[in-house]
């Protein structure tokens, strides 16, 4: 039996969508542009499904700043996934990964459920590191923001779609946000918290200063975001007995706006 037009039109549609949605999960933050360019669709087409995306809840204008060099005139509006695009973002290993980390953890104990965690992103950590070296020394620079500027752009290979932002700037807590718009494992994440305590202590090693965590897809935000200070308070990298002394930096957190992702400074 041959196929209605009408709905051959909409099922055709409705799997562009799937792939703009897709492609915002995996490059967030991004432009139309870049999608269009990407996906072999016309500006207009991204634009159309973007606003169908964003009425939908799926996803949100982001308002920190955009990987690479800025061109002249306004900023490009680029999107990301919220939590709800995120949850529909899942695949099915996602839930055979959680299944395993339970029976693991009911069998050898939570404790074997953090060494898995941290196992798993030692080699992560092996991964960016190598980027990141090789990136300050073909860039000739090797200060605090050039390293995290390069950590960025290896966690964004990773498929972290991370960027960075300066935050408190003429102050004693001026420092960079380390944001990522997209997690590969933050579903498992979602139940299994070692894996963000995990990476965040891999960020700081990389980096080589403290790092506070203020916010996480896991815990239900709209990107992960770590501060990095570069002020007083991270001027030149502690010591461990400095770290083990040192009261824990806090943050006060602004009000995350229910209409897009809000500001990324967080507790």
């Amino acid at each position: 039996m041959a196929q209605d037009p009408a709905m051959a039109e909409v099922h055709d549609e409705s799997r562009t969508r799937d792939r703009v949605r897709r492609a915002v999960g995996e490059q967030a933050p991004v432009t139309a542009s870049v999608l269009a360019k990407d996906l072999g669709l016309t500006p207009a087409a991204v634009r159309r499904h973007l606003d169908a995306l964003e009425d939908a809840g799926l996803i949100a204008e982001h308002d920190g700043p955009l990987p690479g060099p800025r061109g002249r005139g306004r900023p490009a509006r680029a999107y990301v996934l919220t939590t709800l695009g995120q949850e529909q973002f899942r695949t099915r290993y996602d839930g055979v990964a959680n299944a395993a980390l339970h029976y693991l953890a009911e069998r050898a104990g939570a404790p074997e459920v953090e060494n898995f965690a941290e196992a798993q992103i030692a080699e992560l950590e092996q991964r960016l590191r190598a980027t990141v070296d090789q990136e300050l020394a073909a860039g000739g620079t090797d200060d605090l923001q050039a390293r995290t500027a390069a950590l960025a752009k290896a966690l964004s290979a990773e498929g972290y779609a991370a960027s960075t932002r300066p935050v408190g700037e003429g102050t004693g807590l001026a420092g960079l946000q380390l944001c990522q718009g997209h997690c590969p494992v933050r579903e498992v994440a979602v139940e299994f918290p070692q894996f963000c305590e995990a990476e965040t202590k891999a960020i700081a090693r990389i980096l080589d200063v403290h790092v506070q965590r203020l916010a996480t897809l896991a815990g239900g935000e709209h990107v992960c975001t770590t501060f990095v200070p570069t002020g007083a308070l991270g001027s030149a990298p502690p010591t461990a007995a400095e770290r083990a002394s040192a009261p824990p930096f806090v943050l006060r957190r602004e009000p995350r706006s229910d209409t897009g992702p809000g500001p990324h400074d967080g507790d």
